[in-house]
């Protein structure tokens, strides 16, 4: 067995964790429990996490928890009678290793990766690589696997300090946005050359519109809110902005519709004005916090949902795991001068700061050019 590694392996740790009750996202609290060094077992590690993104991504992933397993990568575990009424939600950020019984991983690495709201994780690292590592814990073995891999940012060069907000922000959702402009330009775009994007101002959908925008012969038309219009206008990715109530306005032409918002009375709206000349309807997102499942009996084609795991599966199958590593990244790395210009980053740390910025985004009442980076240490 190898030694733990750390200047703490003696020492019991005082951990926290937030959790928000399943059935009522509105009801958080935070809860404090013991990590013991001495007890992780041969290969296992204890993280320490030191920051993380909070987006109406993560609020979605709630809202999907029970139906897309979000609730099941980190479980609270039994500390009190009513624990599977609560949940923990997953986050995209940083963390450094604090104790190691893994012969190859060591005390202070850096990992990047999908953590839990909380302050330490205990992992289970396989399938190594000089940048990379797949959690194997059992309980995340029948888990979506492109939730599972970790990069290890001491040997990752495409991880500089000053863009790590903009990593754990963006690039999670911009993994949605390449696989989505890769999977419409797959399709030939359905035949059609206008893609219209709804809540043209979240981050995922402007990162779709970034990348379809570079691109000949297609038209992006952003959908948003009267009081976006001036950010999304700002942006500069969009051919056309237009605002919610100016639909019904619009010419008819063929168009392929990207569904952010979730909005069941807005994708109606759409599926009428558009008719039979809406050639695909994609479902990815609830930013508008609306439970609705794609909707039955609309006009035009049936809306599907957008799983990006499963093109994840497909591309890596078809162009080699590096292969798709190599071209997410060339693109990754053409997007982020762009974001430093789009999105101002606010650093909080503590409970009452993490209780904050995540109430803000459950409302809606985060700035569209706000990112908020958190953190549960003191």
């Amino acid at each position: 067995m190898s030694q733990i590694l750390t200047a703490t392996a003696k020492s019991d740790l005082g951990a926290t964790q937030c959790l928000v009750r399943k059935s009522d996202l509105t009801q958080i609290r935070f809860e404090d429990f013991t990590l013991k060094p001495d007890d992780l077992q041969p290969d296992q590690l204890l993280v320490k996490i030191d920051s993380f993104a909070f987006t109406a991504n993560n609020i979605t992933y709630a809202e999907l928890g029970d139906k897309m397993a979000y609730w099941g990568f980190f479980p609270p575990g039994g500390r009190t009678a009513d624990a599977e009424d609560w949940g923990v939600i997953p986050v995209w950020g940083f963390a450094d290793v604090v104790a190691s019984r893994h012969p190859t991983i060591a005390v202070d690495e850096r990992i990047y990766g999908f953590f839990p709201m909380a302050t330490h994780l205990v992992m289970t690292p396989g399938k190594l690589t000089d940048s990379s590592f797949v959690e194997s814990a059992p309980h995340r073995a029948k888990l979506p696997p492109a939730y599972n891999s970790y990069l290890r940012i001491t040997t990752e060069p495409t991880f500089a300090e000053p863009f790590e907000p903009y990593q754990a922000l963006l690039r999670p959702l911009f993994v949605t946005s390449f696989l989505i402009d890769d999977f419409l330009a797959d399709e030939q775009f359905f035949g059609a050359q206008t893609v219209l994007l709804s809540s043209a101002s979240a981050k995922t959908a402007f990162g779709l519109a970034h990348l379809l925008h570079r691109r000949k012969n297609i038209t992006v038309v952003g959908l948003t809110s009267a009081g976006n219009r001036a950010f999304v206008e700002g942006l500069g990715c969009y051919d056309r902005v237009v605002t919610y109530d100016e639909i019904s306005a619009r010419p008819v032409e063929d168009a392929v519709y990207v569904d952010f918002a979730g909005s069941a009375d807005l994708r109606r709206a759409i599926h009428e004005h558009y008719g039979d000349a809406l050639k695909y309807s994609c479902a990815v997102g609830l930013s508008h916090r609306e439970m609705n499942p794609p909707g039955k009996g609309l006009p035009g084609p049936k809306p599907l949902f957008f799983f990006a795991p499963d093109r994840i599966v497909k591309r890596s199958r078809d162009w080699g795991r590096g292969g798709l590593e190599g071209k997410l990244n060339t693109a990754w790395n053409d997007f982020i001068p762009v974001l430093q210009h789009w999105i101002r980053v606010i650093r909080s740390n503590g409970r009452s700061a993490v209780e904050a910025a995540y109430r803000a985004t459950l409302a809606g009442k985060i700035r569209p050019d706000e990112g908020h980076i958190l953190s549960l240490r003191d």
